[in-house]
């Protein structure tokens, strides 16, 4: 079941939120949606869900509208929590799982085994207010993923997480891409969004600035980046022309350079004695990617487009 995106805007008033913006995710896919606050994310999954419309454009579900009956299909996990703080944490499962049409009795079995693997600390009879946070924001994924949704919109899933508990939920949500869901998350941490995503967009002022697989996108900004142990002094690597940077990282050195075939010249450098104890070239990752697309003014010097 694939959903399609085809050049969608949203406006509020003369402010844009979304402009042309298209996509596709697939079965077993996921895609990262990234951008700063207010870049269009959200605005997009309201618009996916049809809670507001788009001003132009079209949103399709396997090649049909998304009906109510769609709905039934899809897990949505909002970035404002909303559980119930007084009902206890069955009562709620159970109430969300019977409106994406699951008995009772099947839901109950799959809330004891989802409590188990997420380690959720807490008995399914305790009301969600005497939850920890994270235990609560646990739950609230429970309720999204019970029901085997074939479409899911996770917008920022790990927020306020410690990274263990970011790890199971990881897990759940590469479970369910496995098992042949489609993904949309949101998330600020680019850490979370390339251990996740096969495919990554980007919106800055609601326009795509970064489409398509995350390999793809990083090395399209080249190899200029270098990780580097060795005896090797710093005034040496820098009296190398195309050396713009040389930053102490860890028991190395991260070395900047305009463009890639400046490595070359670096490893014959430190090689000179034969032995190299670290030299690995990288292009930028995707926070270093992130950052750079932010502080870009000029979109037209962005790189844009699909890849």
């Amino acid at each position: 079941m694939t959903l399609k995106i085809e050049n969608i805007t949203k406006r509020f008033g003369e402010k844009i939120a979304v402009e042309a913006l298209s996509m596709q995710v697939e079965p077993g896919q996921i895609l990262g949606l990234i951008g700063q606050n207010g870049a269009g994310k959200t605005t997009t999954f309201r618009m996916i869900l049809k809670f507001i419309s788009a001003d132009t454009g079209s949103i399709s579900w396997n090649g049909g509208p998304i009906t109510q009956e769609v709905k039934q299909k899809i897990g949505f996990l909002p970035e404002e929590r909303g559980l119930y703080q007084k009902m206890t944490v069955e009562d709620q499962i159970l109430y969300f799982a019977e409106l994406h049409g699951m008995k009772r009795s099947d839901a109950r079995i799959k809330l004891a085994d989802w409590m188990k693997r997420l380690e959720v600390v807490g008995k399914p009879t305790d009301k969600v207010q005497t939850l920890s946070k994270g235990n609560a924001q646990k739950v609230q994924f429970i309720a999204t993923l019970l029901h085997e949704p074939e479409f899911l919109i996770l917008d920022e899933p790990f927020t306020g997480l410690d990274p263990v508990n970011t790890e199971l939920l990881r897990n759940e949500i590469k479970r369910s891409r496995d098992n042949g869901a489609a993904v949309i998350f949101s998330n600020h941490n680019m850490s979370d969004v390339e251990l996740l995503s096969d495919q990554l967009l980007m919106l800055k002022a609601g326009k795509t600035v970064l489409h398509g697989s995350v390999q793809a996108i990083r090395e399209s900004y080249g190899r200029t980046r270098i990780y580097l142990e060795s005896p090797v002094t710093d005034d040496e690597i820098k009296a190398i022309a195309g050396v713009r940077s040389v930053e102490k990282q860890s028991s190395g050195r991260l070395i900047t350079i305009s463009e890639a075939e400046i490595g070359r010249q670096i490893f014959q450098k430190v090689a000179e004695n034969g032995y190299v104890q670290a030299f690995v070239q990288a292009p930028p990752s995707l926070d270093e990617i992130f950052r750079l697309e932010v502080a870009t003014v000029d979109k037209e010097e962005s790189h844009g487009g699909t890849l």
